[in-house]
């Protein structure tokens, strides 16, 4: 097994569909506001049925709702506007992505970018992943500045 592309055993798929089921949490918290458990119940019966990383679902949904101003905070150094005026699934991605790169090193920020773009091709709109990479690039290279200039191993 290839650790580097999956540490301590984590299914990748498994992650990645945690992220974009807690996109959608967050996005439908953004609309409708409420707790993290209702957030959370209102997805985890969807979440374990698609064989999903429940215990990561939960961590980015509980993370990004109890942090999201100094998330925004965070992110305001590298957004164009204001973040009530980023697109909600792009807003969705962004916080999930900000609280991976600030809270999560176990995480390598190329995977954390990566995620993001997918999820925003998926859910966003046309170019929603284009202004994503370019936040998230910035982001990264501050937030995490040894891993993003260290050397890429082949």
């Amino acid at each position: 097994m290839n650790r580097r592309r999956n540490p301590g055993g984590i299914d990748p798929v498994h992650r990645s569909r945690a992220r974009r089921r807690a996109l959608q949490a967050i996005y439908a918290w953004q609309i409708a506001s409420g707790s993290a458990q209702q957030v959370i119940a209102q997805f985890a019966h969807e979440q374990a049925n698609e064989i999903a990383d429940l215990e990561y679902f939960e961590d980015l949904v509980r993370g990004v709702l109890r942090l999201a101003p100094s998330l925004d905070e965070s992110l305001s150094a590298f957004v164009d506007r204001d973040m009530d005026q980023v697109d909600q699934v792009e807003r969705a991605a962004l916080r999930i992505a900000a609280y991976e790169l600030l809270h999560r090193p176990d995480i390598p920020y190329r995977v954390v970018i990566n995620e993001a773009i997918d999820s925003t091709k998926r859910f966003g709109s046309e170019h929603g992943h284009t202004y994503v990479n370019g936040v998230l690039d910035k982001a990264a290279a501050e937030w995490r500045a040894p891993e993003f200039n260290a050397p890429r191993r082949s």
